[in-house]
């Protein structure tokens, strides 16, 4: 019965019905206090709900039942990280694949927790398994591709950009940023058209309009 309970609870929640889910996720918790998966639950559904620091109480209280629970760590590290605590989320997305949370997405955020606090190059191997696990997600190819820009591996960023375009031909900064590899790589005529792609999306792309001038003024010169 607890196993329907919990699917009903979780179902509720993704209809946005929170109170719903509210009123089953406390009463699994008072049949069965020593439960942690409840208090999970309840957890993602204060976080769904904006109430932050009531949602990191009850992943505190599933990791005091059991603290190799890597889903718990997980929400409490989505949590910190839109809070920008950098560290305690890369801490707690650590803890999540320590204790096998083997997702893409946790992969991914222990990426961007990096990333945040200027580990591009500790970063890249997390990105990396983001899209061994899911190679369609466009923003773990972006990333992958941004931290290896910023390591000046250009020539390898540069295919993770295309294929961030492939998988989403309007991503503006997918664009942008091939179009200041190619600048890098002194190919002024690339960048351009690059630069104008992104302008052609979103023309008050301040960066691309920028590099677009910075190209033609180079092009003039020639």
């Amino acid at each position: 019965m607890a196993v329907d309970k919990n699917s009903q609870g979780i179902e509720y929640m993704q209809q946005g019905k929170y109170e719903e889910a509210a009123k089953i996720f406390n009463e699994m918790i008072e049949e069965n206090p020593n439960d942690p998966i409840p208090y999970i639950n309840f957890g993602n559904l204060l976080a769904a709900v904006g109430e932050e620091a009531r949602a990191i109480a009850f992943f505190n209280k599933a990791l005091e039942i059991d603290g190799k629970l890597g889903t718990a760590y997980y929400g409490a590290g989505n949590i910190y990280y839109k809070k920008g605590d950098f560290l305690k989320a890369k801490d707690n997305f650590e803890q999540a694949i320590k204790h096998g949370l083997q997702e893409a997405d946790a992969y991914f955020m222990l990426g961007m927790s990096l990333s945040q606090l200027g580990q591009a190059k500790l970063s890249l191997p997390y990105f990396q398994r983001a899209i061994e696990l899911n190679n369609l997600d466009e923003d773990a190819h972006f990333q992958y591709g941004l931290s290896l820009a910023l390591l000046e591996m250009v020539d390898e960023a540069i295919p993770y950009f295309e294929k961030t375009i492939e998988l989403n031909e309007e991503h503006t900064d997918a664009y942008y940023n091939l179009g200041v590899a190619y600048a890098f790589k002194d190919q002024p005529e690339k960048a351009l058209e690059m630069f104008n792609k992104a302008l052609q999306i979103q023309p008050d792309h301040f960066l691309a309009g920028n590099g677009k001038k910075k190209m033609e003024e180079l092009l003039q010169q020639h």
